[in-house]
């Protein structure tokens, strides 16, 4: 039941000597959640039992110092090897919180600094223009918690103002319109971040549709000149086929040239005598040459 409890409630944080206060404050959750807090906090002696103790006494006696023991294996299991290491020959729990508070959350001085560094990275830090909004003030948030995590109040409007003035000008217009319709002093970092993402979709959808057309244009375009090239080439066909001539002066019709024209009046045929065309298209001949063929077929 022990254990199905403890993975109910989750593994506990581990330190790893980085962030000190973030871990304090989710190992002190983390501890109160498993019911030692106490042990942790209070150090208290489990004095031993009476000579003739009661069954209350004696189940007291051993929720005490199981919640000791249990305190102290929780600390061991939550920071890395290289710190177990220093606290290892640590007698209770209260010592290993001690040392680490000690050794990791450093003197007033040491935090000043810590917060100095921190605001400067606050100030430095700007939008890039891959990053959406939400992305940019996690990072900021971020920082912001950590320098409360010191003890040091940073307020809410600091993180808009900081915000407003770093944004990339393609959110001028958003912000022209916000500073129309509220009071951007009294606006949470909540609202900010709805309005500025509710103009990043809009212009998401917008680019999307802009691809979307110019690839529907593009393929519409290619299937136009595929039919363009098909009609051409029919076209071509066509007038091949149907190819027009100037009236010939000799049949006086229009589908071949005047020196292919089979109608002469002014030629007389060479083979059978008659006037109106020429001897190599004289049907004489062909019906001679046909009659050849036959004998030969027969012989």
């Amino acid at each position: 039941m022990e254990i199905e409890l403890q993975l109910s409630q989750g593994a506990p944080p581990i330190f790893d000597g980085e962030n000190y206060q973030v871990w304090a404050v989710r190992m002190k959750a983390h501890l109160d959640a498993m019911d030692v807090w106490e042990a942790v906090e209070e150090d208290y002696e489990v004095p031993p039992l009476p000579t003739n103790p009661t069954m209350t006494q004696i189940k007291m006696h051993k929720e005490k110092k199981n919640k000791k023991s249990k305190a102290k294996a929780c600390l061991f299991s939550s920071v890395s090897n290289i710190i177990f290491t220093r606290i290892m020959n640590l007698e209770s729990a209260k010592d290993i919180w001690d040392y680490l508070k000690k050794e990791y959350k450093g003197n007033e001085r040491t935090k000043n600094m810590q917060v100095l560094n921190l605001i400067r990275e606050f100030e430095m830090l700007k939008m890039k223009e891959s990053e959406t909004i939400k992305e940019y003030s996690d990072k900021l948030l971020g920082i912001v918690n950590k320098v409360r995590l010191l003890g040091k109040d940073f307020s809410d409007e600091r993180i808009v103002q900081k915000v407003l003035v770093t944004l990339p000008e393609k959110y001028e217009s958003k912000i022209s319109a916000l500073e129309e319709a509220k009071d951007l002093s009294s606006m949470s970092l909540t609202e900010l971040v709805n309005a500025v993402q509710a103009q990043e979709q809009r212009r998401m959808m917008r680019e999307e549709g802009i691809v979307e057309g110019a690839l529907l244009a593009k393929e519409k375009n290619s299937g136009g000149d595929k039919n363009k090239s098909f009609n051409k080439i029919n076209n071509n066909n066509n007038r091949n086929n149907d190819e027009s001539y100037p009236p010939c002066p000799h049949c006086k019709k229009t589908n071949h040239p005047q020196r292919r024209c089979w109608w002469r009046s002014d030629i007389k045929c060479r083979k059978c005598g008659q006037i109106g065309h020429m001897e190599k298209i004289c049907k004489s001949q062909n019906e001679e040459a046909k009659a050849v063929h036959q004998e030969d077929e027969l012989f």
